[in-house]
């Protein structure tokens, strides 16, 4: 399971609130610097009403003290000066020295750049700046007002409105988190949950049936993967329980096989001393006895062999492809064979890098069925002959192993590579082409049935790396 800070539920929190706060960033810029805005033009229409004063009344000097104080500490400014065809006029508090240097606040300039600049400029210049707020007289162009105040006071309201903004935020994104994660855990993570501990479940004991899952009426992707989740589990514990079974027969058929294997054989040797006999009908019977006993006993030999068979990996090393038909030939008895021709068509110094015992197992058992196919056709196949030829095609290098007899039976073709199901003989087991095809897969390459208009081939097909000259 996972751990207490890798589970979806506190991803899904954190990504949440990771998204509400960036919106919120978003958001929270040109609000701040509207703000900010918005904070100076209050002071800077205190500065257009006292240029209004100040262009009504010919001597500023005249102003009585009290009305001038109150106009500059209505706008909390030190100064306000109002610019005018040329000349200036001045009004500033009384005993309070003029600053030498101040930030331009220009209100003239409206493009949202600016104003989010000039806010982030203000929140993190610090304290001990003055503003000179700049800005139009009755909206023209003729006059214009500039109003001289500490900046500290815009500074400390742009951090206490962004305090209020993220703390806001964190209650938003807190609020939304919890909404949206009872929502999600009851349609997506505790179904997953469900899943996951049905799957974990499951894999230590495969063969219960009751830990399969049952899907719940869903439409959507979970209750699919519920659905398909518990398809796979019946179809793996049908499997596993089959298997089991076939195991337990396979033990038990092996051990009937060895017994039996026993007895023919002893029947076999009475069988050789019965053949002795000079009684004529004894001398009829005794070679159909002998070849039935032979085929009882290679049946019971195969299937022990077939159950016996290892999945070693096949071995590479360089091998001369052309004598190795020729020495899988002679092994399969063609070589010297009275009816049934055997032609190489392999070219000569053809090697590759392979297992040769394997390969020669997959070749002897390929020409030996076709042999004995030829030979049970008998005169039905004029000229008999096994063909074996090498080719060079898009997919690799194939070997194929042809006759020109009377092809295979539809029955056979069914199940061609499916042990005790695919010999195309009476009596046969299946188990050599079922073999053959395991040791070719194991090479990367493929065994197949090619059905020529006559006889019948097998391809064998090997992938071009294996090929060394």
């Amino acid at each position: 399971m996972p751990g207490p800070f890798s589970g979806l539920s506190v991803k899904l929190i954190t990504i949440i609130v990771v998204v509400i706060l960036a919106v919120e960033v978003v958001v929270y810029l040109p609000s701040l610097a509207n703000y900010r805005t918005s904070w100076l033009d209050d002071r800077l229409r205190v500065g257009i009403v006292a240029a209004r004063v100040l262009d009504a009344v010919p001597d500023v000097m005249s102003l009585p003290r009290a009305l001038t104080d109150r106009l500059l500490y209505s706008a909390g400014a030190q100064a306000i000066v109002f610019r005018r065809n040329g000349q200036s006029q001045l009004i500033a508090l009384q005993d309070s020295p003029m600053p030498r240097e101040a930030v331009a606040a220009d209100m003239r300039l409206r493009d949202p750049v600016t104003q989010i600049f000039g806010a982030l400029e203000t929140l993190f210049a610090g304290n001990g700046r003055t503003l000179r707020i700049i800005g139009n007289s009755d909206g023209s162009e003729e006059g214009v007002v500039e109003v001289l105040m500490p900046e500290a006071p815009l500074r400390n309201e742009l951090l206490i409105y962004s305090r209020n903004i993220f703390l806001v935020s964190l209650v938003i994104a807190g609020l939304t988190s919890l909404v949206l994660y009872f929502f999600a855990s009851r349609t997506f993570i505790f179904p997953i949950r469900r899943i996951t501990a049905n799957m974990m479940a499951y894999r230590e004991a495969p063969e219960n049936a009751n830990l399969i899952i049952r899907p719940e009426a869903r439409d959507d992707e979970i209750g699919i993967a519920e659905r398909e989740l518990a398809a796979m589990q019946t179809d793996l514990f049908t499997m596993l329980r089959q298997r089991r079974h076939l195991a337990d027969l396979g033990l038990a058929v092996a051990k009937i096989n060895h017994d039996l294997r026993n007895t023919l054989s002893s029947a076999q040797l009475l069988s050789d001393q019965v053949a002795t006999l000079d009684d004529p009908k004894v001398q009829r019977l005794a070679p159909r006895l002998v070849t039935t006993l032979d085929k009882a006993i290679g049946f019971a030999q195969s299937v022990l062999d077939y159950g016996r068979e290892s999945a070693t990996p096949p071995r590479p090393q360089p091998v001369d492809m052309r004598a190795l038909i020729e020495e899988a030939a002679f092994d399969a008895g063609l070589a010297g064979h009275p009816d049934v021709a055997f032609v190489n068509e392999v070219p000569d110094a053809l090697t590759l890098n392979v297992d040769a015992d394997q390969l020669a197992r997959v070749f002897l058992n390929l020409m030996k069925n076709a042999r004995e196919a030829l030979e049970a056709a008998g005169s039905r196949v004029a000229s008999p002959q096994i063909t074996a030829s090498f080719a060079e095609i898009e997919d690799g290098l194939c070997f194929s192993i042809a006759d020109n007899g009377l092809g295979l039976p539809p029955r056979a073709r069914e199940n061609l590579f499916v042990a005790f199901e695919g010999s195309a003989r009476a009596g046969g087991t299946g188990l050599g082409l079922a073999i053959a095809r395991e040791l070719v897969e194991a090479h990367g390459g493929k065994l197949s049935f090619a059905d020529p208009p006559t006889g019948a081939r097998f391809d064998i097909v090997l992938p071009a790396s294996t090929r060394l000259t």
